[in-house]
């Protein structure tokens, strides 16, 4: 189905039950992993992952289709995840840094972490670049988002992301030989 027709069926209130659900089967997996990676806390995606659903049925009637369904999804879901951990870093009296040091610490007694400690000492090194550096390094090295869909979700020109991506991966390599 067309995605046209397919906003068209999130748009009617006969059809709008089914089309939800469809869309949510659609892009539950990715936009979990997406937060996931943002939050590092299974419990947290999956609160902000329930905000992001809730903010999309709310604005669909907005969505104006200047970029994809998907984009436009990330880009609520990527905004849901930054405002959250504002908001925790603020009621825990920390600085954002403050707490993805704890967060990244946390992994380890996380029962849906997997990682090893690799893994750990990875998500030390991106906790050393800057908030748009870490998010350009995630939604590339995770989750395989081209730069063009990227470019959407964000706002930011492919080559601004090229740049910002290059510069983490190098920093993220110092990183990992030093430590």
């Amino acid at each position: 189905m067309e995605e046209k027709e397919f906003i068209q069926q999130l748009l009617d209130p006969k059809t709008q039950n089914e089309a939800f659900q469809q869309l949510m089967a659609l892009y539950q997996r990715p936009l979990y992993s997406h937060i996931r990676n943002m939050v590092l806390d299974h419990d947290d995606a999956n609160d902000v992952l329930q905000n992001t659903f809730v903010k999309v049925f709310q604005y669909l009637k907005g969505f104006k289709g200047e970029s994809k369904l998907f984009s436009w999804m990330y880009r609520i879901a990527t905004n849901e995840a930054i405002t959250f951990l504002n908001q925790k870093a603020k009621r825990g009296r920390m600085t954002s840094a403050e707490l993805q040091t704890k967060l990244v610490d946390n992994l380890k007694a996380d029962n849906y972490f997997d990682g090893d400690e690799i893994q750990i000492k990875l998500q030390k090194a991106i906790l050393l670049l800057p908030e748009k550096q870490q998010l350009v390094f995630k939604m590339k090295y995770f989750e395989e988002i081209k730069y063009e869909e990227m470019s959407e979700i964000l706002g930011t020109s492919v080559g601004a992301l090229k740049a910002s991506y290059h510069h983490a991966v190098k920093k993220i390599e110092d990183y990992m030989n030093k430590n």
